[in-house]
């Protein structure tokens, strides 16, 4: 492997959301950037299964799961080979891309992530697989994957549209700025356009849950306080965009192609964030996997588990 390429491992079950994700690791950087790995955990037949090959009222019922998975492997090496030829037809040189199928060890979610451990820069999959029972809005190996994969960065995508660049969500937290760092070493000398962009709530959602427990001449105090902060908050964060903005350029994105927005008044931070990428036409929104709070709330911050399952149509990258 070129260690001066970025390595990325994309996890394929054969659907067409994992085709999605293969499609969108095709575009978003020139092929000469990039080593792609396609990486299959094959679910063959349970041990337990074949112990019953010898009981003869079985072997009828054994012989039909044996083609099927046949059959399963036989579809999976031409999926395989469909999405290698994409990846040719983008202009990626055969020995950048490998395509593995490896027998299911502990889990699928888990035998990703022991690969993935391996000098990936990024796992890329679709949002949703083979299953029909959809796990809410992800499916449920992207969520284990959200769960496990805590040093390297995921990127989860959507029904994919090709847009360009990213945007970069950003607060005053070391998680933030490290989405902003991984974000410059991925597109750092490429013409992706990068948006740092901050929320400020508005003081409007704060009454909601906190106005009721002051006094009429208290809520003035407090209203009046809560502005003051977020004239400072705002304040801070020019700062935290300069920071931001030098760590890109030093990574070799213009500056005439880093833009940064700081918008006031959200009624939600998330909600905020999935529309500028929309309607700016950017297909990937990078998060932070937590951001100023302390408190991990399960093993995502809040704002980034809901870009995650808000941004449908887009690629987010989680990283740590």
């Amino acid at each position: 492997m070129d260690e001066s390429k970025k390595r990325v491992l994309v996890a394929v079950d054969g659907s067409q959301g994992s085709f999605e994700a293969v499609r969108y690791v095709s575009e978003l950087l020139p092929p000469d950037r990039l080593e792609v790995t396609l990486f299959h955990v094959v679910t063959s037949i349970p041990e337990n299964f074949r112990d019953i090959e010898g009981n003869p009222a079985f072997r009828p019922r054994l012989a039909s799961v044996r083609a099927w998975e046949i059959g399963q492997r036989a579809g999976m090496e031409e999926y395989l080979a469909k999405a290698k030829k994409l990846l040719a037809d983008r202009g990626f040189p055969e020995d950048a891309v490998r395509a593995e199928s490896r027998e299911r060890e502990v889990g699928i979610a888990r035998d990703i992530v022991f690969e993935a451990e391996k000098g990936y820069d990024a796992v890329a999959v679709g949002r949703r697989g083979m299953s029909n029972i959809q796990d809410l809005v992800l499916g449920s190996v992207v969520q284990k994957l959200l769960a496990c994969l805590m040093n390297i960065p995921l990127w989860i995508v959507g029904e994919y549209q090709r847009g360009e660049g990213a945007v970069v969500a950003l607060d005053a937290s070391e998680g933030a700025m490290k989405a902003v760092e991984y974000a410059g070493r991925m597109f750092g000398g490429t013409e992706a356009r990068i948006m740092l962009f901050h929320v400020i709530r508005g003081v409007e959602s704060l009454l909601q849950g906190y106005g009721l427990f002051f006094s009429p001449g208290e809520h003035r105090d407090w209203i009046g306080k809560v502005q003051e902060e977020f004239e400072r908050a705002k304040q801070h964060m020019h700062t935290v965009f300069d920071t931001a903005r030098s760590r890109l350029q030093e990574a070799g994105i213009p500056a005439e192609r880093i833009e940064t927005k700081l918008l006031t008044g959200a009624a939600s931070r998330a909600v905020s964030i999935v529309e500028e990428a929309r309607a700016r036409n950017f297909s990937t929104i990078v998060v932070g996997r937590r951001g100023l709070s302390r408190v991990e709330e399960f093993f995502i911050g809040r704002v980034s588990s809901k870009v995650v399952h808000m941004a449908r149509d887009k690629a987010v990258w989680v990283v740590s």
